[in-house]
């Protein structure tokens, strides 16, 4: 018998029971280690004893990058909802809706303008909680449009992939986003504006395979895995036992794919320092 349901009146059980909030403690997928979730939070999102990078918001990692925290959004262009009239087990259209309500953004890409040690910078970021980032119409416009910005204001551009590739829904409306992207980058270079990539857990698909891997400068997160196709796919194409730590950026560094493997708690300075060299900028006094 449950004397607390059974016995005692309801306005004193309110205080001898209390709902714990289900996100109280994270689980660390790496060692299992239990974080408080104020904690992780203050610490970007990153384990304090594995040191594994959990996935960071686009709201935070935003305002870690840009000084004070202090940005503002670029809006991106509205893009037909649903070209192909998709459904699986529910229309596309639907399913965006849901997102949509779920994230608080329209899609998987979230640009901003901000200074960065006192430089303007044009930054994108695409959030995998949207349809796992996958690169769609809305993705690819929201893209270019932050790369377009960029010439316009003469700033450099940096961007935060996250992505598991294309968006089946849009088929070849996505896949056609991959050349769109890397001319947008092309415009980019053949102004001098600095391109910085900025690769995190998992980029993969499509994306790796268009404007993720054709930054001046390309940095990816501990651990991220970064590649096309799976591991899976490959071993089964190939038919041999793909090496340990197969794409995860140490290895892509170590292989000469990527430039630096950084730390979340150094990105910025990183960034700062990147921004300052490529833009023939003196960095303030403070930061050097």
């Amino acid at each position: 018998m449950n004397w607390i349901s059974n016995v005692v009146p309801p306005k004193v059980r309110s205080f001898l029971r209390r709902e714990t909030p289900e996100n109280l403690w994270v689980k660390c997928p790496e060692s299992g280690e239990l974080v408080f979730h104020k904690d992780l939070e203050a610490n970007l999102f990153v384990v304090p004893g594995s040191g594994f990078h959990m996935r960071l918001a686009p709201k935070a990692r935003l305002a870690n990058l840009f000084d004070g925290g202090v940005y503002d959004e670029l809006p991106t262009p509205d893009v037909p909802l649903d070209p192909l009239k998709f459904r699986d087990i529910k229309r596309y259209a639907d399913r965006l809706k849901e997102y949509r309500l779920k994230t608080e953004s329209p899609d998987a890409v979230k640009l901003a303008v901000g200074r960065l040690e006192g430089v303007e910078v044009v930054a994108a970021v695409q959030d995998f909680d949207f349809l796992g980032g996958s690169l769609g119409m809305a993705a690819g416009e929201a893209i270019v449009t932050g790369m377009g910005a960029a010439l316009e204001r003469r700033s450099p551009f940096i961007i935060f992939t996250a992505s598991g590739g294309a968006r089946m829904q849009e088929g070849i409306f996505s896949l056609m986003q991959m050349p769109r992207t890397t001319i947008a980058v092309r415009r980019l270079r053949e102004q001098n504006l600095p391109y910085i990539v900025v690769l995190t857990n998992p980029t993969t698909g499509g994306v790796t395979a268009s404007y993720a891997m054709l930054g001046d400068v390309q940095i990816a997160e501990p651990g991220a895995v970064i590649g096309f196709a799976g591991p899976r796919v490959i071993e089964q194409t190939i038919r041999e036992r793909l090496p340990e730590g197969f794409q995860r950026a140490e290895y892509l560094e170590a292989h000469g794919m990527i430039d630096m493997v950084v730390h979340r708690h150094d990105m910025r300075e990183t960034l700062a320092r990147l921004v300052s060299i490529l833009t023939h900028t003196p960095r303030p006094a403070a930061a050097a």
